[in-house]
């Protein structure tokens, strides 16, 4: 298993979560080669980490209506 440490992320509300809604996705895009994502409602719980490439990729098909959440 990799060890990924997100240490310096900073944290956003991604412009993809709801507007309006108590449950958003915070990404950190400013480490090199990673996409953090968490949590905004809890923000010391889990954290996930993807490529850019497989989160552009996540965000375009959730746009396209590919996949529903």
């Amino acid at each position: 298993m990799l060890e990924l440490s997100l240490d310096g992320a900073e944290w956003r509300i991604s412009s993809h979560s709801a507007k309006g809604n108590d449950t958003c996705v915070e990404v950190a895009t400013n480490l090199p080669g990673v996409v953090g994502v968490r949590d905004s409602t809890d923000p010391n719980g889990p954290r996930l980490a993807c490529t850019p490439h497989a989160w552009r990729s996540l965000t375009g098909r959730i746009k396209d209506g590919a996949l529903t959440l």
